[in-house]
């Protein structure tokens, strides 16, 4: 009897423990599919990740420089491995880049007119706007009080060239308050005729509310009514024949994302 008991016991516990092992293996089958949601965030994280690699050339207009320049550095960070190459100029004259090859993935212009004239793009998105302000020298020593002043010739003025938003936005100004400028110069992107006033070489400038921003304590800012006749809207696009299509895209929905646009209401650019 005691045999039979024992044996019946150790049949017993052999079965129990076969029992418990199949739970157990049954148990860790589960385990990935309970888990799932952590254990593939990494591996999805990586994979959005994986598509953008290599350069995004990105041509942006010059009023652009400072905002751009940071978003770059801030897309690379979330991009590791990944490098902006910014081209800031005219948007006239990047425009006439892209139509004339240039390897770009992504255009920001200062108004959709210049964007119009790039035949390779994809649908463009109005992300920032941007006014006019007039720009003086620290100190103001030219007196300068408001727009009629850009009309005396013994003044030092310095306007954007017609073909640049800033230059167009500024004839719509002028237009508004029946003036007609006297300009000693005609500069072809926004940054030139800023330079000249914060160098002193003129008594004022026509340039945008973030430029006067950016120069902080080189130039004076001076705001006037009229400006509100010449709004510059802000459209970005990829480029249709991008060589990074991935990273030109990605780029645009930073711009695009809370992230973005905080940079840019920063900088005093206005929500589109």
């Amino acid at each position: 009897m005691f045999r039979r008991t024992s044996s019946t016991r150790r049949v017993l516990a052999a079965s129990l423990t076969a029992v418990v092992a199949l739970g157990l293996a049954a148990c860790g089958d589960d385990t990935p599919a309970d888990s799932s949601p952590s254990a593939s965030s990494p591996s999805a994280g990586a994979s959005s990740t994986a598509t953008v690699s290599g350069t995004v050339n990105v041509f942006a207009a010059a009023s652009l420089t400072g905002t751009f320049t940071q978003l770059g550095k801030d897309f690379e960070a979330a991009h590791p491995g990944v490098k902006v190459v910014f081209n800031f100029a005219g948007s006239s004259a990047l425009a006439t880049q892209i139509n004339q090859g240039a390897p770009a993935d992504v255009f920001a212009s200062a108004a959709p007119k210049n964007m119009d004239q790039v035949t390779d793009k994809g649908t463009p998105t109005t992300f920032v706007k941007n006014v006019l302000e007039i720009a003086v020298p620290k100190g103001n020593p030219g007196k300068i009080t408001g727009l009629k002043d850009f009309t005396d010739k013994f003044r030092k003025i310095a306007l954007c060239a017609e073909q640049v938003p800033c230059g167009a936005a500024a004839q719509k100004v002028f237009a508004a308050a029946k003036l007609t400028p006297q300009p000693d110069s005609l500069e072809q992107d926004v940054k030139a005729a800023l330079t000249k006033v914060s160098l002193g070489e003129v008594d004022a400038a026509l340039v945008y509310k973030t430029d006067v921003l950016a120069a902080k304590d080189k130039v004076e800012g001076i705001a006037f009514p009229e400006s509100a006749q010449a709004v510059n809207d802000y459209p970005i696009a990829t480029l249709t024949k991008a060589p990074n299509a991935d990273g030109a895209k990605a780029f645009v929905d930073f711009v695009l994302s809370a992230d973005g646009k905080k940079v840019l209401s920063e900088a005093g650019f206005d929500a589109a």
